[in-house]
């Protein structure tokens, strides 16, 4: 695995919470309210790494990493992190109020009864 071995992580990632889209949570079909939750986190932890890595806090092993950069020295596998694992937040967040909506509603129609 070695280079590609963060990304393969983070396409697992995409790939077990995609089923969660598909089963009603819109988090994709709603960019804009997508990109509202996630550029203000991403910007500032992307911001946090790159003086991080430019006060040589921290570093990336670069046995586990493409070697793509962007600016600021910052990995691309990095700046994918922070996107892909706050929109698997996300999907998570919106399946779970779908489930708890949905037993709340058989709860109701259960008393009624």
């Amino acid at each position: 695995m070695g280079k590609i071995e963060y990304l393969l992580v983070l396409a697992a990632c995409v790939l077990v919470t995609l089923p969660l889209e598909l089963a009603g949570a819109r988090v994709y079909r709603q960019p804009k309210r997508l990109a509202r939750a996630l550029l203000p986190v991403a910007v500032v932890f992307l911001v946090w790494d790159a003086v991080a890595i430019a006060g040589e806090v921290w570093g990336y092993a670069p046995e586990f990493v493409t070697g793509i950069r962007a600016p600021f020295s910052l990995p691309l596998e990095e700046i994918l992190f922070f996107v892909v694992i706050p929109i698997c937040g996300v999907l998570t967040y919106e399946a779970v109020q779908l489930t708890l909506a949905a037993v709340q509603r058989r709860e109701k129609q259960a008393v009624r009864r």
